[in-house]
């Protein structure tokens, strides 16, 4: 077994992206001198931006290089962080203190640490379906997957695409595609894009995507692919199959907290590692961040499994200055995400009307159109504003942005006031900027909160 060279403590993370690096550059930058931190990552690179795989595959981002952040070489020679590429973790023993690695070879290590970071990720939702394995069936999830399926467009040329899923990677894959002038079909088992939206907002993207010549089936479910030669040739549905030359799935992700189930570390109810607001896990030395463990909706007051770069690398910190021997504490999410999709975008926060009936609320809420920018000044675009507040007390229970250019980054004066637990009264009366490029007199984010709170007290 490998002890450290100089004495000291070790930290050995597992996982080389988001949370796992920023956890080791923080213990790195606030810990002791002796401590020695090996990074074990069973891909190729380190701390890349997995959100620009869908415009590497459009080559609206030109290079795979452009989105790596920091590589190996960096952390060895920057931050004295070793980093064992293409090495996976197999075994974890709590109780002896070791991480039973295998590296692309073949070859085993026992790694002993003091401390210890799991950094895991998430696992692509792919169901078991005849003929899943065939070629040109793709999930996009680490740089590798995208570097593959932009591979395979240049070499094949397809004319027809399947995207199976019309959530956030979904939706984004199917606008690549039509960057790359290949026609796509959307499937999806709900009635309206990204499900994370009430349906009247959801139905604003679709019909955006629809102008933009996707084909989007509603109330549709893949069954199975049929396959020419070993290659996609259709996705199966109940009722018909769908012409495909290539076949993206975005069905979402979960927690991939399988090592840590199996070491006997708490496993939380969706399917995440369990962690306290220290990022530590149920063993003392042992921690864990991204999209491997659960953190506390903040609105809803429940364990929530969300799978976002913003939470793994703020989580990461936190788990880093902890091992180092600072204080932090995460204080939990509240569920915000942006995406642009055919030139709309879009923006949520809090709860949708769906998440906020399972969390018990009574709830009013209203929907405002307007524009981006005064009506009358060049480049105006339509948006809308729709808000969920608690009824009585007024409590905003969630946002939801839909819109042109300028529309979606709105959604952070929701999340703001979400964090803060403000009532939508409050909101209304909020001192937001304004000039005529920027927005119309009263912000549509105002009158939304200002009609709501005529309908909530």
């Amino acid at each position: 077994m490998e002890r450290s060279v100089n004495g000291g403590p070790r930290l050995v993370a597992i996982g080389g992206d988001a949370a796992g690096m920023s956890a080791a550059s923080q213990a790195r930058r606030i810990g002791p001198g002796e401590l020695e931190i090996l990074a074990v990552e069973r891909g190729p690179v380190t701390s890349y931006a997995a959100c620009g795989l869908p415009y590497l595959v459009a080559k609206t981002v030109p290079s795979p290089e452009d989105l790596i952040v920091r590589d190996p070489k960096t952390f060895e020679q920057d931050f004295a962080i070793r980093v064992h590429t293409r090495t996976e973790a197999t075994d974890i023993d709590l109780q002896g203190q070791r991480v039973h690695t295998v590296d692309a070879s073949g070859r085993e290590r026992e790694e002993p640490y003091d401390f210890l970071m799991i950094a895991t990720g998430g696992v692509p939702r792919r169901p078991e379906l005849p003929g899943d394995r065939a070629e040109g069936i793709f999930g996009v999830q680490t740089l590798e997957d995208g570097v593959r399926l932009r591979d395979y467009l240049d070499e094949h040329r397809p004319r027809h695409a399947v995207v199976v899923g019309a959530g956030y990677i979904g939706l984004e894959m199917a606008e690549a595609f039509l960057t790359r002038k290949i026609e796509v079909t959307v499937l999806e088992a709900g009635p309206e894009p990204m499900g994370t939206l009430d349906e009247e907002m959801g139905a604003l993207v679709r019909e955006t995507m629809v102008c933009m010549g996707a084909d989007f089936r509603p109330w549709t479910r893949a069954i199975g692919f049929e396959t020419d030669r070993g290659r996609v040739s259709a996705v199966v549905t109940e009722d018909s199959s769908y012409p495909a030359e290539v076949v993206v799935l975005g069905l979402g992700a979960r927690p991939n907290s399988d090592l840590a189930r199996s070491a006997g570390l708490r496993i939380g109810p969706t399917g995440g590692i369990a962690v306290d607001r220290r990022m530590r896990t149920s063993q003392e030395n042992v921690w864990a961040a991204g999209d491997c463990v659960e953190t506390f909706h903040r609105v809803s007051r429940e364990p929530v499994a969300i799978a976002l770069g913003t939470h793994a690398n703020r989580q990461g910190r936190v788990a880093g200055t902890n091992i180092g021997g600072g204080y932090a504490s995460f204080g939990g999410v509240v569920g915000t995400a942006v995406t642009r999709i055919c030139g709309l975008e879009v923006g949520r926060t809090g709860l949708n009307e769906a998440e906020a009936r399972a969390a018990g609320f009574e709830f009013e809420s209203v929907t405002v159109d307007s524009t981006t920018r005064a009506g009358y000044f060049p480049g105006a675009r339509p948006i809308t504003v729709r808000l969920l507040a608690e009824r009585r007390t007024g409590r905003l229970l969630g946002g939801q942005i839909v819109g042109g250019e300028g529309a979606a980054k709105r959604v952070d004066v929701l999340a703001t006031a979400l964090w803060n637990e403000m009532g939508v009264e409050e909101v209304a009366g909020m001192d937001l900027s304004y000039a005529p490029p920027f927005s119309p007199t009263w912000d549509p984010v105002l009158i939304a909160a200002r009609r709501l709170a005529e309908r909530a007290y």
